[in-house]
């Protein structure tokens, strides 16, 4: 299916709606429809890369790799699909998401946030085109063990495909 350009954000930047509420289900958001055309949020490594920074992920913007677009594709991809199984109480096939799990190498770092206090957080410990998405695939994985698949909808309306 070929989809439209989707549409500016601030400074002709696309965005993709965050309904979601949840890191895991903003990847779901990244196609709409607008008009009954599709909207494809993810058509260039670049549009992949400014939603990771929107998302807070990759915040330094060092990672840029040729095939980040293809993974963020088969997390996007990886994530509908189990999600929609767990929705239906089936088990999960669970190997496509530990790919990307495997590949994202992280260290522990004590910082500073923006308040002053002490946190922890995870930094990228390689380079590979899956470390920015890790976070993502991390938080997928976290809903589909702790989630309450109920809470997780899809919306009604015959002309949404978004999820909250």
């Amino acid at each position: 299916m070929h989809a439209v350009k989707p549409h500016a954000g601030i400074g002709g930047v696309p965005y993709a709606p965050q309904v979601g509420d949840h890191l895991a289900l903003n990847p779901l958001n990244t196609e709409a429809l607008s008009q009954g055309q599709a909207i494809d949020h993810w058509e260039s490594r670049e549009d992949m890369h400014r939603w990771l920074v929107r998302q807070g992920v990759d915040p330094a913007g060092e990672h840029t790799p040729s095939d980040l677009l293809q993974r963020g594709r088969d997390l996007w991809s990886a994530e509908r699909k189990a999600i929609a199984t767990g929705k239906a109480g089936e088990p999960l096939d669970v190997q496509p998401l530990n790919v990307l799990l495997e590949a994202h190498l992280t260290s522990p770092r004590l910082q500073r946030d923006t308040s002053g206090r002490l946190e922890i957080t995870h930094v990228s410990a390689n380079g590979t085109a899956a470390s920015p998405l890790g976070p993502v695939a991390e938080a997928a994985a976290h809903l589909l063990s702790d989630g309450d698949f109920a809470l997780v909808r899809q919306c009604e309306h015959p002309n949404c495909i978004l999820w909250f």
